[in-house]
């Protein structure tokens, strides 16, 4: 199951979520082999692409220090629409099997602050 984590981010600004993985027994999670995607959206069910923002999300070297960078860039969030937003980051691997596995390890809620200075 995911963890929940209520984030803000601030309009205009350029924004880094660092995450660090743990296992269920408390290590450090090896993200070697893994891939990982995050988006936010304006509601859970948005389809318009200016409700839509994809992370940068990558996992710096070396992957098994189980680190996860989300990122947006300034021109991302100054075009976001402030308020309330739903977001959640995914990581995928390939079992013994060669079958692609994907978990939700974050989700939550975003507000995007409003920018007063541009």
């Amino acid at each position: 199951m995911a963890t929940y984590e209520d984030i803000s981010i601030d309009q205009g600004s350029d924004t880094t979520i660092r995450l660090e993985l743990v296992d269920e027994n408390g290590a450090v999670k090896d993200l070697t082999n893994h891939g990982v995607a995050a988006k936010l959206k304006k509601t859970y069910n948005s389809t318009d692409s200016a409700d839509i923002v994809t992370f940068s999300a990558q996992i710096p070297t070396p992957a098994s220090d189980g680190i996860i960078n989300l990122s947006l860039t300034n021109t991302q969030t100054d075009a976001m629409k402030t308020g309330r937003w739903v977001y959640d980051c995914e990581i995928s691997f390939n079992d013994s099997d060669g079958n692609e596995i994907i978990e939700r390890i974050l989700e939550g809620k975003a507000t995007i602050t409003p920018s007063v200075t541009k």
